[in-house]
This record gives C-alpha cells, structure tokens and sequence, in this order.
C-alpha cells in the first residue's frame, strides 16, 4: 500500500465520520471503530439503512443469527460464547470489535480484524477480513467478508446484517419480493427446529433456504429497486419492525455452528459476498 494510501487511510479511520467511499451518485460511509458497519448508504441523495449505532449494516461473523445457549462444538471440545441475546448468543463478536483499516481508495476498502482480539475472543486465533466495493458508475455495492484459520480448523460463519428502512421519506413502504424453496420452521426458542416447511406469508424473523443463492429484490414504490444477491444459499428476513426491514444473506442458518458447521482450515477459509445493485424508478 502506498505511502498515501496508508495516510489517507489513518486519517479517514480517525475522522469520527468513518471511511467514506462514493461512486457515481452513492455515497457510503463505514465505521471501522463500529464494527465495521457501514453507517450510511446514500443513493441519489436519498439514505437507504436506518441510522443509529446499532442500525447500518453490520457483519455477523464468525457465526449468524443464534448459537443455542451460546455454546458450540469442535470435535470434543465445548466452547461457550457470550450469552448476549438470553438464553443464546446471537450474530456474532466482529461487531463488537474495532477493525483495522488495511486500505483505501475512492470507492473501495478494506478491514480486518484478528479472532483472537480480546476485547471479544474466539477460541481459534484466524484473521477476519471484509472488503467494501463501489461500482464504478455508482449502481451497486459488492461486500465480502472472508474467514481465515491461523492454526486448528473451527466451525464459522459469516453474513450480513443490514436495516434498510421501510419508508424512504415518501410514498409506499418497501416491498420484499423473493421465491424460497423452503423455510426453517422457527421453534418457541427462536432456533431453526431442523425442519423444513413450506415458506409462510409474514410478518417474518425467519431463515430461507435459497440453493441456486440469495435473490430477494426491495421495492420502494416510485422510488428505488434495489437487489440483494449472493451466491451464499441462506438468508433470514425480519421485517417485524415498524422503521425497518432486514434481508441477510449468510453462509449457514442459525445455529449452524452446532447443526450445519463449516470447517475453516488453514487451507479452506471461509468466503461469502452479497451485491447489492439499484435502480431509481
């Protein structure tokens, strides 16, 4: 990386506005010191994800959605993770943690952060990175996040988690449109039970399976169309809050450490992108 890269990457990190990266007319904004949430997503002059230090969109890693009791297995060894969301532990430790920032330029970034960190250790020492890319002409956005092991091979997995919201400031709510093949039917205690129904209508905090890969397209009425897409086969959709609507793409359904792990080796790390792609209307 360039000498001017590095600077500018350190003072951009510092700024308490985050990386701010734009392409044509969208402008993006991440706070590595935030998780490495992207805080603002701008299209047009028009913001697309609710604001608030917990809203944005932040990565889930090094595991999605719900671990039941916050525990999981590694061969004969049983590790617990925080209980953060009782009785599990839900969307994983990299939000919690402040990301380096490895590089920069107009429209793209990079961050990474080590899984051993201990403001929120993980029982495996890996590096997680997550690259943050801008089309050229401005019309989408491409995350990825890989998951690499350092020693023995874990369980993980990886995602994203954005709020986009609801209303635009104008006109009709959003419209979710996507055609699952099947849904994880959701038990009293919120994990998938391991069977799979026919997907219902919502309101939804429900995971889908998706095997030819994510496709769900948002509507906003006279406004905006935006596609999330990614060759990862899960994604959960909430949309039981009234300012906003989630649709997060992630590389196993809740609980998959336990029910469906996916090993990370020093020679198979995890990697998982979603795109994001729009179009006024």
């Amino acid at each position: 990386m360039s000498t001017e890269n590095t600077t500018q990457s350190a003072a951009r990190e510092r700024g308490a506005d985050g990386v701010r990266l734009s392409a044509g007319d969208a402008e993006l904004t991440v706070h590595p010191e935030n998780g490495c949430r992207l805080g603002s997503l701008r299209v047009g002059g028009t913001e697309l994800l609710r604001q608030g230090a917990k809203y944005g969109c932040f990565p889930m890693v090094p595991w999605c959605g719900r671990v039941d009791q916050g525990r999981f297995r590694n061969g004969g060894d049983v590790h617990q993770m925080p209980v953060n969301s009782p009785p599990h532990a839900i969307h994983g430790t990299g939000r919690n943690l402040h990301w380096r920032t490895a590089r920069t330029s107009d429209a793209a970034a990079a961050f990474t952060y080590e899984l051993t960190d201990p403001a929120a250790p993980w029982p495996y020492p890996g590096t997680v990175t997550q690259l943050v890319e801008l089309a050229e002409d401005g019309g989408s956005l491409t995350l990825t996040m890989g998951v690499e092991a350092a020693g023995d091979s874990f369980p993980a997995q990886a995602g994203w988690h954005p709020w986009f919201l609801r209303n635009l400031g104008a006109g009709e709510d959003v419209r979710i449109d996507f055609a699952p093949e099947w849904q994880e039917e959701r038990g009293p205690d919120h994990l998938p039970t391991g069977r799979r129904i026919t997907p219902q209508p919502g309101p939804w905090d429900d995971c889908f399976g998706m095997p030819s890969g994510v496709d769900v397209t948002l509507t906003w009425p006279g406004r905006l169309k935006l596609t999330v897409s990614s060759r990862a086969e899960w994604v959960v959709v909430y949309d039981e809050q009234e300012e906003a609507v989630c649709v997060e793409p992630q590389s196993g359904p809740p609980n998959g450490l336990n029910t469906a792990p996916r090993l990370v080796t020093p020679i198979d790390p995890l990697e998982v992108s979603t795109t994001w792609s729009w179009r006024a209307l």
